[in-house]
């Protein structure tokens, strides 16, 4: 029973695919470029573009169940062709967001609602994780880090609970090889509430260095994020980090309230990656 990995060249996609692997499963990697795939010995790989209906019947034949990253583009398709292939079971990687007041209009949460939506209606067993922050968010502030720059931000005091994504990754492999998850919706978060200031603090401890927060009006932090991402994205964030200094961010689901295992810490994310912030 084959499981195809959508998005196999991500940090989760590539998690996933390797614990399958080392489980005996049978796993078809999937990648828009499966040239530019690592992947264990003895797995396949097959070009997908989730927005491409016609790479969806190769890479879903011979498909029990999938890991699906989410994207509304061609998701009726890929719901049509996954019925036909005889796909049993899909986990999506969705997002805590389309539980906020406001989805359905919300750039961020809408994209991952959209596809909850029609796997909902299509009467496949469907399994829906529903993670909140990615500890490898912080990656974003690599960049001034290593150049020693402080870092800029409307909201430091927001309170997120990041999840590191190894933990997702193995709430993921569970979802497809046992019987606990499926068909389940599942809200997953880190194991701790912690401010950006926080999580700043944390990072400075493992590089033994300082890091000087700088804190801007919203005005100054919407210009400088609109450099990077589009507009309507940045004022849903800037609004999302408003709200969040209310105060602790709520514990959902974690690894340990679903497999009886201790949460990663964002300690021991930024220990990982710490080599990402040296500016080398």
């Amino acid at each position: 029973m084959t499981v195809l990995i959508t998005g196999a060249r991500g940090k989760v996609g590539r998690a996933v695919t390797s614990r399958l692997r080392a489980a005996g499963r049978p796993v078809r990697a999937a990648s828009a470029d499966p040239a530019r795939l690592t992947v264990p010995a003895g797995v396949e790989v097959a070009e997908l573009v989730l927005d491409r209906p016609e790479t969806f019947p190769a890479a879903l034949d011979g498909v029990r169940e999938v890991f699906l990253y989410p994207e509304p583009g061609g998701i009726d398709a890929f719901v049509e062709t996954a019925r036909a292939a005889g796909v049993e079971h899909i986990v999506l990687l969705s997002s805590s967001s389309v539980l906020a007041p406001g989805a359905e209009s919300d750039p961020l949460a809408s994209h991952s609602l959209r596809v909850e939506r029609a796997l909902a209606a299509s009467g496949l067993p469907c399994t829906f994780l529903r993670a909140d922050a990615f500890a490898s968010n912080a990656l974003g502030w690599s960049h001034p880090i290593g150049q020693g720059q402080p870092i800029r931000l409307a909201y430091p005091d927001a309170h997120i609970a990041p999840i590191h994504p190894e933990d997702i990754a193995d709430i993921a492999a569970e979802a497809l090889t046992g019987a606990a998850l499926k068909g389940r919706a599942v809200t997953l978060t880190g194991g701790q509430s912690l401010t950006f200031r926080e999580q700043l603090a944390v990072l400075a401890g493992v590089l033994d260095r300082d890091i000087t927060v700088e804190t801007i009006t919203h005005a100054e932090a919407e210009q400088q994020m609109s450099r990077f991402m589009p507009a309507p994205m940045v004022r849903s964030l800037l609004a999302l980090w408003a709200a969040a200094c209310a105060g602790p961010a709520p514990i959902a689901e974690t690894t340990h309230t679903l497999l009886g295992r201790p949460a990663r810490t964002f300690h021991q994310w930024a220990t990982e990656n710490a080599a990402a912030f040296t500016g080398r």
